[in-house]
């Protein structure tokens, strides 16, 4: 080991860094990456599981907006059909309605009709 650290220590900067690449290349080797194929096979499958489930929640999110549309515009329909029938059962739109059937509102105010049972 001093052996090794003595030579490190009388290397210029350029040999450190050709030194460096060659330990970096050794570890980048054949055997290492066949030894470490289970890591990697389950990092790319992790991978795709990711991107797949980013797709996935792009396109619910996607859904869940054009519904929130759907929703937003029966809401504001239902409301305006509501609105709509409020105003024409008021009394005045009843009488003009009733006007164009020929029939006229009655001036006299309403008033019970009694029969008495006892005169047959």
């Amino acid at each position: 080991m001093d052996n090794e650290e003595q030579i490190q220590e009388n290397l210029t900067p350029a040999e450190r860094v050709k030194s460096d690449w060659k330990v970096l290349v050794e570890k980048l080797s054949y055997k290492t990456i066949v030894n470490n194929i289970p890591y990697l096979i389950f990092l790319s499958v992790f991978c795709v599981m990711y991107i797949s489930n980013s797709h996935r929640a792009i396109e619910m999110q996607r859904e869940l907006n054009t519904q929130n549309n759907t929703l937003n515009e029966l809401r504001w329909k239902y409301l305006d059909t509501k609105s709509q029938l409020m105003y024409v059962k008021t009394e005045t739109q009843v009488i003009k309605s009733a006007e164009k059937l020929g029939l006229k509102a009655s001036l006299l105010p309403a008033y019970k009709i009694i029969v008495d049972s006892t005169r047959k």
